[in-house]
């Protein structure tokens, strides 16, 4: 996960939960938490317990954060792939409904205006061979004819949603099934996966396969003259020490949803996003 993503992905997180960016830069964001995220986030329980039991309004924190490596020194919290911010997050949308359904905000002309239903999921894929690297992407399936966006959040900057329905607009039913979306989502991401560069994952199987070959070079030459009983038990350690070499060296690709819903945009939204 690059840190220009990271800095895409927290923009993109706390504006759908309904935060103020405060201040942004490359590299820095300046938000001003609502309750809940505090209360998510933040880790002061008791502090919200006091003040709902004096009756007052308690005022959310506004946080500074930092994904630009050349603004390290600045004031703020330095968020890469690893820190525990960025993982907090990554919880905070698992523990939240990861299922949402939101309408565009089209501007009000007293007519009736169509709402195009569009499948959204947020992605994070995770390569691990000698070392491990995380990618976040997120694709959004137009739901009538097919069609699969890269980068679908990031083209929602300028778009104004809501949970509830806007005045005079109705929603078209989806030609494509939920089910037949995941379906061709799933078969988007393997494509996607496969067209990839591999060189990772043969250096990560050269690796595993040279430290194999010491290992069974040890054992062989460590039992070759040991007594049955004590050859099972060595044998049995020779195992679970192959099985530790595999856990840490072999490539694997894990594919996981951190969350989704059904995005309801109108024809002039949907238009521009074709045209992309």
């Amino acid at each position: 996960m690059e840190q220009k993503e990271i800095h895409e992905f927290l923009r993109n997180f706390f504006e759908l939960n309904q935060c103020s960016i405060v201040h942004e830069k490359p590299g820095k964001l300046m938000v001003q938490l609502t309750e809940d995220m505090d209360r998510l986030l933040m880790n002061r329980p008791f502090y919200w317990e006091y003040i709902k039991k004096i009756g007052r309004q308690g005022e959310p924190a506004v946080i500074t954060l930092i994904s630009g490596p050349d603004r390290k020194d600045e004031e703020g919290e330095w968020i890469h792939f690893g820190s525990p911010r960025l993982h907090q997050i990554f919880q905070a949308l698992q523990d939240q409904n990861r299922y949402s359904v939101v309408y565009e905000q089209a501007e009000i002309s007293g007519q009736n205006q169509p709402l195009i239903p569009w499948l959204v999921l947020n992605i994070k894929i995770s390569y691990k061979g000698r070392q491990k690297k995380d990618e976040i992407l997120s694709l959004g399936l137009h739901l009538i004819n097919g069609a699969i966006l890269h980068s679908f959040m990031e083209t929602m900057k300028t778009v104004q949603l809501d949970t509830k329905i806007g005045d005079y607009c109705y929603t078209i039913s989806p030609i494509i099934r939920f089910r037949s979306g995941y379906r061709r989502i799933e078969r988007y991401l393997q494509t996607y996966v496969e067209e990839q560069n591999k060189d990772w994952a043969k250096e990560a199987y050269r690796s595993f396969q040279e430290e194999k070959e010491l290992l069974d070079h040890f054992y062989h030459v460590y039992l070759e003259n040991e007594e049955k009983e004590e050859r099972e038990k060595k044998e049995a350690q020779y195992r679970a020490e192959l099985n530790q070499l595999e856990k840490r060296l072999l490539p694997e690709i894990h594919i996981q949803t951190i969350n989704g819903g059904i995005f309801y945009l109108t024809n002039k939204t949907t238009n521009r996003l074709l045209t992309l």
